[in-house]
């Protein structure tokens, strides 16, 4: 069994190219997420990617996103050297 993430990286772009696709603003959706607007918008900008599982399936939830749908989640690294 495997340990649940601590946090989830996320991709800022495509949170802000879904939010827009579904003509959400940012400060309904930051409510709707329970987060502030300000914490939104920097992870839409890149300048913060962790988010806290709480926090992430709150986001998730407010955009419609399934639970197994990682289309906000960083592009993982596939390079083994």
């Amino acid at each position: 069994m495997t340990a649940p993430r601590a946090t989830y990286e996320v991709d800022g772009a495509a949170i802000r190219t879904i939010r827009m696709a579904r003509g959400i603003q940012i400060a309904d959706l930051a409510r709707t997420a329970r987060i502030t607007r300000s914490y939104l918008s920097r992870l839409e900008t890149g300048v913060r990617r962790q988010m806290r599982p709480p926090t992430y399936t709150a986001l998730r939830t407010a955009l419609g996103i399934q639970a197994d749908d990682e289309q906000l989640l960083a592009p993982r690294d596939t390079d083994t050297e």
